[in-house]
Parts: structure tokens; sequence; C-alpha cells
């Protein structure tokens, strides 16, 4: 992975949010990529299964915004400090989450792995 790659990627996925766009969102996945939103749950596995995830997301989300800031970069990972705010639908609850993302890009720069640890604030 490179640094430019893994920042494209990060850009894509930001504007895949704020857009409320799950195809795009999924797109960004290998076939067989794994999407773990937090350590204490199962990765979702598949493409479909992310994709199912991100309708849900779009459905219930609205007013996104996203930011990162890439901390590290390997050849098999990239880890990035990403930040989001949204209105949560219902019941209109202002959020904010703050989180770490390690994330592993396969050769066409589609996400094979992305495991995710965030804190969450509301109000």
């Amino acid at each position: 992975m490179t640094l430019q790659a893994f920042d494209d990627w990060l850009d894509s996925y930001g504007q895949a949010w704020e857009r409320r766009n799950p195809q795009a969102a999924a797109d960004l996945f290998a076939e067989d990529g794994t999407y773990q939103v937090t350590p204490f749950l199962e990765p979702m596995r598949g493409k479909q299964a992310i994709l199912e995830y991100w309708t849900h997301v779009a459905q219930t989300q609205q007013d996104i915004h996203f930011g990162h800031e890439i901390l590290a970069v390997t050849p098999e990972h990239g880890i990035a400090r990403w930040w989001a705010s949204f209105v949560l639908v219902p019941p209109g609850l202002q959020t904010k989450l703050d989180g770490i993302f390690l994330i592993s890009l396969d050769e066409n720069s589609r996400c094979h792995s992305l495991r995710e640890w965030w804190h969450k604030q509301q109000a």
C-alpha cells in the first residue's frame, strides 16, 4: 500500500458516507473483504454484507461530515485517525465519532480488511 492509495481510498470512503451512497461504499471493498465495526463484533464478510450495512447507515444518518489523518502506512496496512459528525435519525441526536482505522488494500486498491475502534459522543 502506498500513502497516495490509502489517502485516495479514505477520501472515497468519506465521500460515499457524506453522500449517503451505500453502493459507492461497498464498491471500495474486495468481494471477500471484511469490515469489523468494533473489536467486540464479528466482522462483516463479503461485499454484499457490507452493502447491507451501508444501506442501513444511509437510512439512519444525515448531515454527515467526515475527515481523516493518516498516521502510518506500511506495504501491508494503513493506519488513520478519522472523525465524523452526523444527525442520527430518528431521534435527531447530534453524534460525533472519533476513531482509528487499520486497513489493508489489495492490488486494485479495494479494501481487503477494515478494523475500527471509535468513541461516540451524542447530544
